[in-house]
């Protein structure tokens, strides 16, 4: 049984979107982000972003095809 705060979900490019994983904790949360932003299917532009949420809903990462993660922004140098 899940017990982490973090949900992983990917959107197609048919507007459609899939819950990749539940309640995981940080690490997992962070595996799945990277397993579904490097695959056949980011590869070939059907997945077009992918985030991960907090136990409050809040997007605490996002990645989007093309331009690879724009949350959180990054920092200046």
């Amino acid at each position: 049984m899940a017990n982490g705060e973090y949900s992983v979900c990917q959107f197609f490019q048919d507007d459609t979107h899939e819950y990749v994983r539940r309640y995981v904790d940080e690490g997992e949360a962070i595996r799945a982000l990277r397993h579904y932003t490097d695959n056949v299917a980011t590869r070939m532009g059907v997945v077009k972003r992918v985030i991960i949420t907090d136990g409050g809903d809040c997007v605490v990462v996002e990645w989007i095809h093309g331009e690879g993660i724009v949350w959180p922004p990054k920092k200046d140098a």
